[in-house]
């Protein structure tokens, strides 16, 4: 692991600041001063800032609250980021777990765990996802029938996986789906004639939003919450 990386992570230095306080002398490895930020260090070694041990990174797991406006990914030229959401020495070693659309709010999980979000992302895990929306018409019980046995999506080969439709209110339901398929929530509503106007995600898999956490808040994952996937 690059020194400056491993800085960043595991202290409030962000990528450049890192750089600098390494250059000034402020960082020994093994008790011999390094200033090349490039330098590899390794989990064996004593790396120290300014004569205080820095402990080795351990994988991290966050649920974030999206908010609408934002864009899943770690580089956008044109639109803010989830990754912003979070300080800096956390987000730039996070990975975001699966996509939401720009305009869908709700749970989203980051890690640094390539294992762990694969887990969660591959689709032989069938791992369960459920959004709340919000629709232009009322929905009928022939319509949640269809979605719950399966659609075939425009420019699909197969039909989607069985889901489960629940009614709120006329024009406002839950979809748990099983598949990440792009847009597929918004197609599979498009393919029985009606238009997502809002869509939340509340849950994936065990995990459930916290209703207390504010769009753009963020917390680590518990051990236990960690454990479900």
């Amino acid at each position: 692991m690059r020194l400056d990386f491993y800085l960043s992570h595991v202290t409030d230095l962000a990528r450049k600041a890192s750089k600098i306080a390494a250059s000034k002398g402020r960082v020994t490895v093994n008790g011999e001063i390094i200033k090349k930020a490039n330098y590899t260090v390794q989990e064996t070694d004593v790396i120290c800032l300014d004569n205080e041990r820095l402990a080795w990174p351990s994988e991290g797991y966050y649920l974030l609250h999206k908010p609408a406006g934002y864009v899943c990914a770690t580089e956008d030229a044109e639109h803010p980021i989830v990754v912003d959401l979070l300080p800096s020495h956390l987000g730039q070693s996070l990975k975001v777990v699966g996509r939401l659309d720009k305009d869908t709010t709700g749970l989203l999980l980051l890690t640094t765990d390539g294992q762990w979000l694969h887990r969660i992302t591959s689709p032989k895990k069938a791992c369960s996802k459920r959004y709340q929306m919000t629709l232009v018409d009322s929905i009928d019980d022939a319509a949640l029938e269809q979605l719950e046995k399966g659609i075939l999506l425009n420019g699909e080969s197969q039909l989607t996986l069985p889901a489960v439709a629940e009614r709120i209110s006329d024009k406002e339901i839950y979809l748990t789906i099983q598949e990440g398929k792009y847009h597929q929530v918004k197609r599979m509503l498009a393919a029985v004639g009606n238009k997502v106007v809002t869509l939340h995600r509340d849950q994936i898999g065990d995990l459930v939003l916290d209703s207390a956490l504010a769009p753009g808040e963020f917390r680590a994952l518990t051990e236990d919450e960690v454990g479900y996937f």
